[in-house]
């Protein structure tokens, strides 16, 4: 760490860099306090996908029982062909949000399926969209969480380390110019009083010759 220099100009240096230390301070509080409540709507929605999901799954099981039995052939009857995934800027963070999903269903005989595989289609386009919803869920979490976690270090940084330091630094330099200017002092009235202890020596010198 580079020695601190106890003169004037540094003064100065340490003065200006603690008052942008402390201005900056309270926008960096506030995009944290802004960040931590969208991290914790986005925690919420969250939980609401998961939930969402599982429901549907009961829902399925319940509607839909046949599909335990794997004599009728449904796979690759819906297929994902596209999927939007859009970004929002959200205090600063770019977040994912899920747009436009396409889907490709495999043409199917009525006659050759069961009446039910409509039914099945549907339930699978929307269970295939709220696992999207919350995969999206989940990604914004994440960055959320790491935007906060970073904006946090930051706050402290300022908080527990620059502006004491500046404080620390400003009053060190304080106090050592003060004990210089008052050193200053005295050895000019020493100076001042060995002159002046001088002169008179000269005068009565001079008068006793």
């Amino acid at each position: 760490m580079a020695k601190l220099a106890l003169n004037k100009s540094q003064l100065k240096r340490e003065n200006d860099q603690l008052k942008l230390f402390v201005k900056v301070l309270p926008s960096l509080e506030l995009k944290m306090m802004q960040l931590t409540s969208v991290l914790r709507k986005a925690q919420t929605q969250l939980k609401k996908d998961i939930i969402e999901v599982e429901q549907l799954r009961d829902t399925i099981a319940e509607q839909l029982p046949m599909l335990a039995y794997r004599q009728i052939i449904l796979e690759g009857l819906v297929k994902v062909r596209n999927i939007q995934v859009d970004e929002e800027n959200v205090v600063g963070v770019r977040l994912p949000c899920l747009g436009k999903i396409d889907f490709d269903v495999l043409e199917y005989s009525m006659l050759a399926k069961p009446h039910w595989v409509d039914l099945f289609v549907d339930y699978i386009k929307e269970m295939i969209t709220k696992r999207l919803v919350m995969k999206i869920s989940e990604e914004r979490v994440a960055k959320l969480s790491i935007s906060v976690r970073r904006i946090t270090q930051r706050v402290n940084l300022f908080e527990k380390i620059l502006i004491p330091n500046a404080r620390n630094n400003i009053q060190r330099i304080r106090i050592f110019l003060g004990d210089a200017e008052r050193s200053a002092i005295v050895r000019s009235k020493l100076a001042k009083a060995m002159h002046q202890k001088q002169r008179k020596v000269m005068v009565e010198e001079s008068e006793s010759v």
